[in-house]
């Protein structure tokens, strides 16, 4: 690291940050999260803890987890390393937030959003210090307000820091987010970044805690929006179908989800990500210009939302 910066300061945010997430919920959908503290010991590949809070069977939201993590490991796995080959195998530190949510009304969009810090220490070399993560939406039922707020505040978030960064961030995301076995986008984005250190520690920490304090801003008048309202089994159906291309990703292409596994993480925490229920259908086929339809024609296109 180039300066001073205190790596308890980024627990502290982040710890408290899943507080206030999980307090929203829970006001809003008058039900507890379980609250699974965990610790990895000295014996296992990786060494520290965490606590994972998972709320299932809610009236607004189905399943919804959200964990921290803090660990240490004796070297990077490839998926960290990817950009960055001269630290390969290095000693590293890694803590971050982690959220998926996935809603009961299909009209509700699913959220993600992870934020993180990762410390590389390569021997006889100074630590090496980045920050990661973003947020995405991905509905399954297109609203236009519901995709310009989100990305308005998601843009919003990230002015203070200088112009150039929401659009590049937003490009990244939507080139990560990306089935590429299907050529189609996960949702309708958001802002994505990774090996984020080019304002210094403290202004790269800044922005990241802008990020994280925005999202609730950005996804709960969304949710308020669309709970309550009415839906048959025809788009129940199409969410489930649709949450399938979720499952996809996150499996096959989440470097997030790679980091864990690689490094030996705490595959309930990894996994707190997937839906409660999800189907498959062989060459599913909406109905021509049908809501179905027009969220693959339409809204899973990159596009210029603000």
């Amino acid at each position: 690291m180039t300066e001073d910066f205190d790596i308890s300061d980024a627990r502290s945010y982040l710890t408290g940050l899943q507080q206030r997430i999980t307090s929203a919920l829970n006001a809003m959908d008058d039900m507890p999260f379980v609250v699974d503290a965990w610790r990895k010991e000295a014996h296992e590949p990786l060494q520290g803890n965490g606590i994972t809070m998972m709320m299932e069977g809610g009236a607004v939201f189905e399943r919804a987890g959200c964990g921290f993590s803090h660990v240490t490991g004796p070297k990077l796995p490839p998926s960290a390393t990817a950009h960055r080959p001269e630290l390969s195998g290095a000693p590293f530190e890694a803590m971050g937030v982690s959220l998926v949510f996935h809603p009961r009304n299909p009209y509700v969009p699913t959220v993600h959003m992870n934020l993180r810090m990762i410390v590389a220490k390569p021997e006889g070399l100074p630590p090496v210090a980045w920050f990661g993560g973003g947020m995405d939406l991905t509905p399954y039922y297109g609203f236009e307000e519901d995709a310009v707020h989100f990305h308005q505040t998601c843009k919003s978030s990230l002015m203070p820091f200088g112009q150039d960064l929401h659009p590049r961030f937003k490009t990244w995301c939507d080139i990560y987010f990306c089935n590429k076995h299907r050529q189609e986008q996960r949702g309708v984005g958001g802002i994505f970044f990774d090996d984020f250190s080019e304002l210094g520690m403290q202004q790269s920490f800044a922005m990241l805690q802008s990020v994280g304090d925005a999202f609730l801003t950005a996804y709960m008048p969304i949710v308020g929006r669309r709970k309550d309202m009415a839906y048959g089994e025809k788009e129940r159906d199409f969410q489930l179908y649709r949450r399938g291309r979720y499952v996809e990703f996150n499996l096959v292409w989440d470097r997030g989800t790679h980091f864990g596994l690689q490094s030996g993480g705490r595959t309930e925490s990894i996994l707190l990500s997937m839906p409660p229920l999800v189907s498959w259908s062989y060459k599913h086929q909406s109905l021509s210009g049908s809501p179905e339809a027009q969220l693959v024609s339409y809204f899973l296109v990159p596009k210029d939302w603000v």
